[in-house]
């Protein structure tokens, strides 16, 4: 769990949407710890808009003993179970494995940096016989993405214009720049 003690920066995102069907909260502020890249954080920040809903949150611990982890993003529905569990970046097969087992009614999302990253992975996954029906995987434009890790600041202004899962594509404007990029999902 990621304290405000180990906290290095913060980057703030002040937030407008103009999509209906996908409104934001007017600011959210994401951590970065000591060991964290701005990559993670951008990641972190990405798969947040694209998976935003109203209990989402940033690096909540459970306080669960049988799910020994924390997520980059999760869900929490009314009984305290993860009903959506995000991770961003590198993960391990056998964390995949266990959260499957340990989260059984959550749905299970990787983000990953760009399509072949994700494509990798869900090889891995095959090869490894991850059970299948229980993973999402999200390859964003690696364009895009490195894009915007270079035009995040410590305060950061985020227009979302348009969100589209099916296809896969999205519209923002980030600190001036603008962004029309599809991306990719994969299930396994």
């Amino acid at each position: 769990m990621t304290t405000w003690r180990d906290v290095s920066t913060s980057f703030t995102f002040t937030l407008k949407s103009e999509d209906r069907h996908r409104p934001l909260p007017h600011k959210i502020i994401i951590g970065q710890n000591q060991t964290e890249t701005i990559r993670h954080v951008a990641l972190k920040f990405l798969a947040w808009v694209l998976f935003y809903r109203e209990r989402l949150r940033i690096e909540t611990d459970l306080e669960n003993a049988s799910i020994p982890f924390v997520p980059d993003l999760v869900e929490i529905g009314y009984d305290m179970r993860p009903l959506l569990w995000v991770e961003c970046g590198e993960c391990t097969l056998s964390k995949l494995s266990k959260l499957a087992v340990k989260c059984p009614e959550a749905e299970l999302w990787i983000v990953k940096r760009s399509v072949a990253e994700a494509e990798h992975l869900a090889a891995r996954m095959a090869k490894e016989d991850l059970r299948r029906g229980r993973y999402g995987i999200i390859g964003l434009d690696q364009t895009m993405f490195q894009e915007v890790c270079a035009q995040m600041q410590d305060r950061n202004e985020f227009l979302l214009v348009s969100l589209s899962l099916d296809p896969p594509q999205w519209q923002f404007d980030l600190n001036n720049l603008w962004f029309d990029a599809p991306f990719t999902i994969l299930k396994h």
